[in-house]
């Protein structure tokens, strides 16, 4: 059952949506969606691209998946995504459990393959600029979407709390992604005559660099803040 994984397999596939389409349908979309935020080394994991095409799959994935076909894309595409938030909520809960229990002590781990302590220092500086809400925010940012939980936990954020905003922005995130991708493929094809099934690469390049695009801007191009020249003030 599992040959494909061993034959023909090079790591990059990881990094393919349709890989994981292809390959493990549904279970795969729900693994990946928990890993990226329930196991800190899921940050590679292509969360917002996956969903994308999975909302373009959608009724295909729902019956291969579950067994199940209202006879309604809405409908499906409606219960795909509740189990798929359900997937990123359960994940979300698991990394900010792991910020309560070891999180602080992650703070003196050495860099490693799957684990550089910059990613940790930058989902800190967003979490406490924008306060709870940057789990509602972080869902839509890779990578800070892996840490904003783990660090949650780690500053001790009221249980209640962080299971509100969790629960918000995984919806939101989910249902977002999956509607676009579904309705974005209906609008192409019939108004366009152009399959988005046939150009996956072309449009998971296209959504990377647009969620990767605020974490570049800050990283080349923001300006570090200068302290106060307390002499021109006088």
């Amino acid at each position: 059952m599992l040959d494909f994984i061993f034959l023909d397999f090079h790591w990059t596939q990881l990094l393919q949506p349709q890989w994981y389409i292809e390959n493990g349908g549904l279970w795969f979309v729900l693994f990946v969606v928990f890993a990226e935020t329930g196991l800190f080394a899921g940050f590679f994991l292509p969360g917002d691209s996956l969903l994308f095409v999975t909302g373009i799959f959608s009724n295909e994935l729902l019956k291969s998946g579950v067994g199940v076909d209202t006879g309604s894309s809405f409908i499906n595409l409606a219960l795909l995504g509740i189990l798929i938030a359900v997937a990123g909520i359960i994940g979300n809960t698991v990394g900010y459990w792991f910020g309560r229990k070891i999180g602080p002590a992650m703070f003196n781990w050495k860099d490693r393959l799957l684990f550089k302590k910059k990613y940790l220092y930058e989902a800190q500086e967003f979490y406490e600029k924008h306060g709870g809400g940057a789990i509602i925010i972080a869902r839509f940012l890779p990578i800070i979407r892996t840490f904003a939980p783990i660090v949650a936990g780690i500053v001790q954020m009221e249980r209640k709390k962080f299971g509100f905003y969790n629960i918000i922005g995984c919806i939101a995130w989910v249902f977002t992604m999956l509607f676009a991708g579904h309705y974005l493929q209906k609008l192409f094809e019939t108004q366009f005559n152009f399959d988005l099934k046939k150009h996956l690469e072309v449009i998971v390049i296209g959504i990377v660099l647009v969620t990767t695009a605020p974490i570049f801007i800050k990283l080349f191009f923001g300006k570090k803040k200068k302290p106060d020249d307390d002499a021109s003030k006088k």
